[in-house]
């Protein structure tokens, strides 16, 4: 009977010591609390890939139209190049164009709130992010 109760005070030590965290845990959750922010970051800048690509088969196919047609693409429609769309298209894409320059521009809103993330693309290949979406509050 004595043995029993020891046991079981020993079981019960074991328990107490067993509910707190351990070194390992405590130090997990900190570096994922450190790291969390700059993953977010990390991930908001790789969806800014879809404007960069899209702007820039944009500028291929101006340069391709305006050899044939000595004149700027206005509509995106009259050129020959695939953009992405539906559902998985993070940005709105708008074309001006006329006889000696091009402007495209791509809107999209990255982290659902009012601020839209805007880039631009012009006929001398000048690529500019002129709304980060990322670093605007």
């Amino acid at each position: 009977m004595i043995n029993n109760g020891h046991t079981f005070c020993i079981k019960s030590r074991i328990r107490k010591l067993r509910s707190g965290f351990s070194l390992l845990e405590v130090m997990i959750g900190i570096l994922a609390t450190l790291a969390y922010p700059s993953l977010e970051a990390y991930l908001q800048r790789s969806k800014q890939t879809e404007a960069k690509v899209s702007l820039s088969a944009i500028f291929t196919a101006q340069k391709i139209y305006f050899a044939t047609n000595q004149t700027y693409a206005d509509t995106i429609s009259k050129l020959d190049v695939q953009l992405e769309s539906g559902g998985s298209a993070r940005y709105d894409i708008t074309l001006t164009g006329n006889n000696t320059s091009f402007t495209a521009t791509a809107r999209g809103n990255l982290d659902d709130d009012a601020v839209l993330d805007t880039w631009t693309i012009d006929h001398n290949k000048n690529l500019q992010n002129t709304v980060n979406d990322i670093t605007s509050e």
